[in-house]
């Protein structure tokens, strides 16, 4: 049935693991005999959003971030709406811990509820806009850091066209993460400091908890160093009395600096949790941290010893492997410290927080066995299978596909290759062109066997 090759695309219906029915008329096509390749192409979907204007005043559906909110998205709608009005009366935010401010946003909101006709809220909770009102001045870095990652995803998303786009309205909150009782209104006033927008939401006194505490960080990976900055910015063991302590055996590779921010060119080589620590106290020099090159297992109690553990106040796990994730929370368990559990793989992730006689702890559930070794795990020193294949597919990637890419991309056009990497300027085009002069003058190829040499040698 040759008249299917000429490349167009088919609607199917029907399909199974082994068969599929063609929306086409095919009677007049060749008889099939057997096999065939057949490619999936995803048709376009064509997506239509309303304007700012008409969004608000009929915002839809919202996409849920939290299913057992299903009545908050509609309330934070309003409350934007309100704060918005609020600015433009006032000319200001509500103040954090102004009762008056509060009510006035409130009023405000039970106002424009009143004119929203079939949208209409049949109940407003009066405590979240307090909360709302109280928070709404402040910036804090653990929702930037949350939604920056939304952003650039969608940053991504409108560059490629692939993937579905969030649609129209999302709205996140954490009241949970508030204090329970409401905090005395000079708990919450500016001390001039870099830390003012978390104490007019959290109170000063968990400020200076926070600036205080003893941290573990197990791992300085692309988790550690995002972990590192939110930390560092959050002021997390910034005082005399505070502690952050980052333990990680690995070293620097080149295939990391995508996407282990803290990390540059010329660190490769490097430790990672001694150049982590550094970049950190650049975000922040207040921050007491001291960086280890030890592997946190039975190994080296001798290391991390009961005195060690009694004096933490909290562990934050950013592992790459469920081997070291258990022995971690075991030493929690033992030691009833609170953890922080987190994983990536690609676009998935988890999240666990693990507080004594509160939560189960990670190794109270068992994780399905790893699949496939992190590609962000590139170690120097492979000490399993995985880590081999990844290393080995790494060099294999660098050697006969990125450079040969390169030295093709410099021979067809030598002007504008040059001319891009001039423009760039950075360390990365530096050593591609090092490269390309590499394969085409000192390793110069002219046979196909100089070829297979090369690649033999290399």
């Amino acid at each position: 049935m040759t008249e299917l090759n000429d490349g167009k695309p088919r609607k199917i219906k029907n399909a199974r693991p082994y068969s599929f029915t063609l929306e086409e008329d095919t009677t007049s096509y060749g008889t099939y005999i057997r096999g065939g390749i057949v490619t999936q192409v995803k048709p376009p979907k064509v997506l239509k959003f309303k304007t700012l204007k008409e969004a608000i005043k009929e915002p839809g559906e919202f996409l849920m971030s939290d299913f057992s909110k299903f009545d908050r998205p509609p309330l934070l709608h309003l409350a934007f709406q309100a704060l918005d009005k609020f600015r433009t009366e006032l000319t200001r935010f509500p103040i954090a811990g102004s009762a008056d401010d509060a009510q006035k946003l409130i009023d405000l909101a039970i106002g424009i509820n009143e004119t929203l006709g079939e949208s209409k809220l049949e109940e407003i909770d009066k405590k979240l806009l307090q909360h709302f009102a109280s928070g709404s001045r402040a910036v804090l870095n653990p929702m930037s850091a949350m939604f920056g990652g939304i952003v650039g995803q969608e940053v991504v998303k409108a560059c490629s066209g692939k993937f579905h786009p969030l649609y129209q309205f999302f709205y996140f909150d954490s009241v949970e993460s508030l204090p329970v009782e409401p905090l005395e209104p000079s708990d919450l006033k500016p001390e001039n400091s870099r830390y003012d927008a978390q104490i007019s939401v959290f109170g000063a006194q968990l400020q200076k908890k926070l600036e205080q505490s003893k941290i573990f960080m197990v791992g300085s990976g692309a988790l550690g160093c995002e972990f590192l900055k939110n930390l560092a910015l959050m002021g997390i063991s910034c005082s005399q009395n505070g502690k952050l302590t980052v333990t990680d055996d690995d070293v620097i590779e080149k295939s990391n600096l995508s996407r282990q921010f803290l990390f540059r060119d010329w660190n490769i080589g490097q430790p990672k949790s001694t150049v982590a620590a550094t970049a950190a106290m650049t975000i922040n020099p207040e921050l007491h941290v001291e960086a280890l090159q030890n592997r946190a297992s039975p190994d080296t109690e001798n290391v991390f010893n009961d005195a060690f553990w009694e004096s933490l106040d909290a562990v934050v796990n950013a592992l790459d492997n469920v081997t070291a994730r258990m022995y971690i929370d075991s030493r929690c368990v033992y030691f009833q410290k609170p953890l922080l559990e987190s994983g990536t793989l690609g676009a998935k992730c988890n999240t666990q927080m693990v507080i004594p006689h509160l939560t189960e702890n990670y190794g109270a559930s068992r994780d399905p066995p790893e699949k496939q070794a992190p590609m962000c795990t590139v170690h120097s020193f492979p000490h399993n299978i995985d880590h081999c294949l990844t290393w080995a597919r790494s060099e294999f990637e660098g050697l006969l596909e990125k450079t040969p890419t390169e030295v093709n991309a410099f021979l067809s056009n030598p002007g504008g290759y040059a001319t891009a990497a001039r423009t760039a300027g950075d360390a990365q085009a530096r050593d591609q062109l090092e490269r390309v002069i590499e394969c085409l003058e000192t390793d110069k190829c002219e046979t196909f066997q100089d070829c297979i040499t090369w690649a033999r040698l290399k």
